[in-house]
């Protein structure tokens, strides 16, 4: 029997590679002086659906949530093997915290229709809450598995799953629809295939291409602009490369529950780190040294 799976995937800031301007006078990340990775345990939940659609058959679709930028991770799935991909992209969701993320993720999924599978990764490295997915399969009304470290086996309207649960694992049964969020170590990421890459790497959205347009032609007037988009949108969609771009109306979401005014986080306090030595000192590998090191960083403030 085959089972359709949709994929919940995120464009993130690459924390590895911070620089002084990452961070604005205000304590807020610069997210536009960072350059942007595909969320590492997202990989692993694509992975899990393309496993599951090796195994059983069926269809695996990929959701984000972001500017049109964010359509980079959509063709890193379509090259990778995902069957469908759908960008969505509105200002009126900018400032959305994890409440608000996950009420626009569940509009989107219903939105997409039949399912079997939600996967998502355990938490995206720019924000750790793992909040998200758990969140979704609430407002979506189906169970949820999370931490999963293997699929062992479909069938008979259940999924039978081991899930990490720290220092063990256990195994759960589940009935479809089922939400699972997952974590490295369930598998391996396959590459991106040739022959996918060499099709997929023109896929577009639309908002790509109006840019596109706009770039190579300066000087046109708006109608000029509209006409060449369209016109390109259109070869696009003839030729299967054309990447569905979505905003918040075509989801029917309530608006009172996205962006800022959906977000009830607050942000308490933002706390600057600051080095204040300079230099270095080496430290002795003994129970001494180290006692002298806490108390330097601690103790004397070395850190702020």
């Amino acid at each position: 029997m085959p089972y359709d799976s949709i994929v919940c995937v995120k464009q993130v800031p690459d924390t590895a590679n911070v620089t002084a301007e990452a961070m604005r006078e205000d304590g807020t990340v610069n997210r536009g002086a960072l350059p942007t990775i595909f969320n590492p345990e997202d990989l692993h939940a694509l992975e899990s659906a393309l496993d599951v659609r090796d195994q059983y058959g069926g269809t695996v679709t990929v959701v984000t949530m972001g500017p049109p930028k964010a359509a980079d991770v959509l063709r890193d799935c379509l090259f990778r093997g995902a069957d469908r991909a759908i960008l969505l992209t509105d200002r009126r969701a900018a400032a959305s915290d994890t409440l608000a993320t996950s009420y626009i993720l569940s509009q989107a999924i219903k939105t997409v229709g039949r399912y079997d599978f939600v996967f998502c990764g355990r938490q995206a490295i720019d924000g750790d809450t793992a909040q998200v997915g758990p969140q979704c399969a609430e407002k979506l009304g189906i169970p949820q598995v999370t931490y999963l470290e293997e699929m062992i086996s479909v069938g008979d309207g259940f999924a039978r799953v081991r899930r990490s649960i720290g220092k063990g694992w256990e195994i759960v049964e589940a009935r479809l629809p089922v939400l699972i969020t997952v974590i490295e170590s369930a598998n391996r990421p396959r590459p991106s295939a040739a022959r996918r890459v060499m099709r997929m790497k023109r896929a577009r959205v639309a908002a790509e291409v109006a840019s596109e347009v706009k770039a190579e032609m300066p000087e046109a007037f708006e109608d000029q602009l509209a006409a060449e988009t369209d016109r390109r949108v259109k070869a696009l969609q003839e030729a299967g490369l054309l990447i569905e771009q979505w905003d918040l109306d075509r989801i029917g979401a309530d608006l009172s529950r996205c962006g800022l005014a959906g977000s009830p986080t607050k942000v308490n306090r933002i706390q600057a780190i600051v080095l204040t030595k300079e230099g270095y000192t080496e430290i002795e590998p003994t129970e001494e040294g180290i006692k002298g090191l806490i108390h330097e960083l601690v103790v004397d403030r070395t850190w702020g």
